[in-house]
């Protein structure tokens, strides 16, 4: 079992920036593939980006050059920074494991609100 907490979300304006963390727990987190997605206005959550154990990065077209994922496997932290946030970006964001055997892990997740 993986345990994810997601921390970090907030009100923000449009052209700012936040920086989401997750927190993840198990012995072998660096093993992990890792990832942020977005409950969309029609309920679907969707893919925002992740990150491989070799720390391969694939991001959704609608952020790229705006988001960066990383991760600290020291810590077992993976972050998103995103800056230049448009309302559209206004979201619940979640966290996801996945391990080597398939498994999926998610957080509760965390609200972002990006308005004026």
């Amino acid at each position: 079992q993986v345990q994810l907490v997601e921390s970090g979300g907030s009100l923000a304006q449009p052209g700012g920036s936040l920086r989401l963390s997750c927190a993840a727990s198990g012995s072998i987190f660096s093993t992990y593939t890792m990832g942020w997605y977005r409950q969309n206005p029609r309920n679907q959550r969707e893919l925002v980006a992740i990150i491989t154990s070799e720390g391969n990065k694939i991001y959704a077209d609608f952020v790229k050059g705006r988001f960066t994922i990383s991760r600290d496997n020291a810590k077992n932290m993976v972050y998103l920074q995103m800056n230049s946030l448009k309302p559209e970006d206004t979201a619940v964001y979640y966290c996801n494991a996945r391990t080597v055997i398939g498994s999926t892990f998610w957080g509760q997740g965390t609200q972002v609100t990006v308005s004026s």
